[in-house]
């Protein structure tokens, strides 16, 4: 009892990164049971798949309307999750370190819900999916949201890899991107799709965020994070205005610096009656 004790304090005091990683592996360990349980029986899938994640119908999406957001805590095979953890725990405590966790909790769930949305999209739209049938599951689109999200917000911030040096954190979301459209017509076509969706969705927002004029996702973002708490922006410090030049303030500064220097050479007894007139003027304001 002392590990499932160690594991809950884990639990409860790490970060939101942490315990979106304890929680997939959590629902993984559990779907690797069940499939244990339901071979034995000869079930052919594994409830937990058929309940929880997306199906590539919109009718579907009526009958179980969760499934567009739990698929994103449901992964195929320990490659599938441990390669989507390893980003999600690198890529989640850098988007911390310049946003709330709740706005990093806000970005996975919303970038799962534009990942799904667009799936459903590209199954019910494009010729390629025709008379095939598929599920989405996994987290690439919650992830995708928040790595393009910290990217758009901090593109040239730079990560250091062995044998390769500093790369700037925008190459690496280019890259990100850039495979995803490459297998759009291959046989996980579906899923880079919802890859896509929860990136379009990071870097919509990003820069929405950063123009107070454009607020499409303010209402649907204030169902996952606090009112209370504005979304962290990157604030451009003003340029000061250059001050107009004063006419008179120049002629006057002109004519002071005149009589000073007449002063300093010939004394103030030279001056005027005029000139001096104008420089007592000038002392008492």
């Amino acid at each position: 009892m002392s590990f499932i004790n160690d594991i809950k304090l884990r639990y409860k005091k790490g970060n939101i990164v942490e315990k979106l990683i304890y929680i997939n592996l959590a629902v993984f360990i559990l779907t690797l049971f069940i499939n244990v349980f339901q071979g034995l029986y000869k079930g052919e899938l594994n409830f937990v798949f058929e309940w929880f994640s997306l199906d590539d119908s919109f009718s579907s999406v009526l009958t179980k309307p969760w499934s567009i957001i739990s698929y994103g805590f449901l992964h195929a095979d320990f490659i599938h999750i441990l390669m989507n953890l390893i980003v999600l725990y690198f890529i989640g405590n850098l988007f911390i370190e310049y946003f709330t966790q709740k706005q990093l909790l806000s970005f996975y769930l919303l970038g799962t819900l534009f990942g799904g949305i667009l799936f459903l999209l590209s199954q019910n739209y494009f010729p390629l999916f025709d008379n095939e049938s598929s599920v989405l599951v996994g987290a690439s689109a919650g992830i995708s949201a928040i790595f393009i999200g910290i990217a758009t917000y901090m593109p040239n911030y730079q990560l250091k890899f062995r044998f390769i040096g500093f790369v700037k954190l925008w190459h690496l979301a280019a890259i990100w991107v850039g495979l995803d459209i490459l297998a759009l017509s291959g046989g996980n076509a579906g899923g880079h799709f919802a890859h896509l969706g929860g990136a379009l969705f990071g870097f919509l927002y990003v820069k929405q965020a950063s123009n107070k004029e454009i607020k499409i996702f303010d209402g649907i973002s204030s169902l996952f994070t606090s009112k209370k708490t504005p979304f962290k922006k990157v604030y451009k410090t003003p340029k000061k205005k250059p001050v107009k030049s004063n006419q008179n303030t120049s002629l006057n500064q002109q004519q002071i610096d005149s009589i000073l220097d007449k002063i300093s050479k010939s004394g103030y007894d030279t001056l005027t009656k005029a000139e001096k007139e104008f420089l007592f003027k000038q002392g008492r304001k």
